[in-house]
């Protein structure tokens, strides 16, 4: 029979009904009354849904959290002194990270670090910049928040004969160019490793006290690495940083859990979770490096798919970077690194 007033577990407390034991003669109208349900829930449901993606703020450890839907994922410091970003998502976007953030806390963003300068990690800069208010003290004349990146992030942006996707409002105002930068923000120290990987201005972010670290597209358990190759990347670069990342992650029990990591995009990850993406581009490099070794060519290599058998977990026929481009890139990368090894 069906009650009004209460609902079943896992039920919708907007239909207001629950369905009770119900003897074996009244089975096939409990289907359709289960079928109606769940008809309207769906209906409702897509009636409700907002026009742009959905945002997730999900806690990770300590005063760190990770918004996700932004474009690459984000990560989120929050306390006294304010909001941190690694990252800012892509532009369209920055209203709704706004607005999540504004759930957790009424802060200013005062620091957006940047993992690397492509749109939908660093898209929303501008933006940013735009909505603070002038920070109390500013290195940068009239800057309404600390843009930190590599310096070679900021020498393309501003190259006059480039064409940068950014306005120069979202521009690095607060860069670096040695190996590492420190901060302390909110009660934690801050570091900032450079790491050239999918380019040579890539940076690793770890939070010292929260034992997160915010890895950009070095890690990115979604797909194969990025390799840009004009930009510097490579891909013994990334399995570099991958290795990088393995020493400043500490694990807690069994390879999971200790020190949390962010990555450019999917899901929270631990240790166990990057040794098996490390494993895996460790294995297409050395098969790569074979092949390039056996005088294949780029034609040959493709048709051998030495990415088969990982395809289906990180392989994309489609979008903006493909398994063919993977494979492309990385065998230019490794040849001209062979060639000057040789040389």
């Amino acid at each position: 029979m069906i009650r009004p007033g209460k609902t079943m577990p896992g039920g919708d407390a907007r239909f207001g009904v629950t369905i009770c034991a119900v003897h074996m003669t009244s089975r096939p109208t409990l289907l359709w009354i289960a079928v109606a349900i769940l008809g309207w829930g769906i209906l409702g449901s897509a009636q409700n849904a907002p026009n742009s993606p959905a945002l997730e703020l999900l806690h990770v450890q300590g005063n760190i959290s990770m918004l996700a839907g932004a474009g690459g994922n984000i990560a989120v410091q929050v306390g006294k002194d304010g909001i941190l970003l690694v990252d800012s998502g892509s532009a369209p976007m920055t209203d709704k990270v706004v607005e999540t953030l504004r759930t957790v806390s009424k802060g200013q963003v005062s620091y957006i670090i940047n993992t690397n300068e492509r749109s939908d990690h660093a898209g929303g800069n501008a933006n940013f910049a735009r909505l603070g208010r002038p920070l109390a003290i500013a290195r940068a004349a009239q800057a309404r928040v600390f843009i930190v990146g590599f310096s070679s992030i900021l020498d393309r942006l501003s190259d006059p004969n480039s064409k940068p996707s950014l306005p120069d409002q979202g521009w690095p105002n607060d860069t670096y160019s040695g190996p590492q930068k420190n901060l302390s923000f909110n009660g934690d120290a801050i570091q900032i490793f450079h790491q050239g990987a999918t380019t040579d201005g890539d940076s690793i972010v770890l939070f010292r006290r929260a034992d997160v670290i915010a890895t950009g597209d070095i890690f990115d358990p979604t797909e194969y690495p990025i390799i840009d190759l004009k930009s510097g990347g490579s891909l013994q670069g990334v399995l570099e940083g991958l290795n990088r990342l393995r020493v400043l992650a500490v694990p807690a029990d069994h390879m999971e859990n200790g020190t949390m990591i962010i990555p450019g995009h999917g899901r929270v990850s631990d240790v166990a979770d990057l040794d098996i993406y490390h494993q895996m581009v460790t294995i297409v490099r050395d098969r790569l490096q074979d092949m390039i070794k056996r005088g294949m060519t780029l034609e040959q290599v493709k048709a051998a798919k030495p990415t088969r058998d990982y395809d289906p977990v990180y392989g994309h026929n489609t979008g903006s970077w493909t398994t063919d481009m993977f494979i492309e890139a990385a065998y230019r990368s490794l040849s001209a690194n062979g060639a000057r090894s040789s040389n």
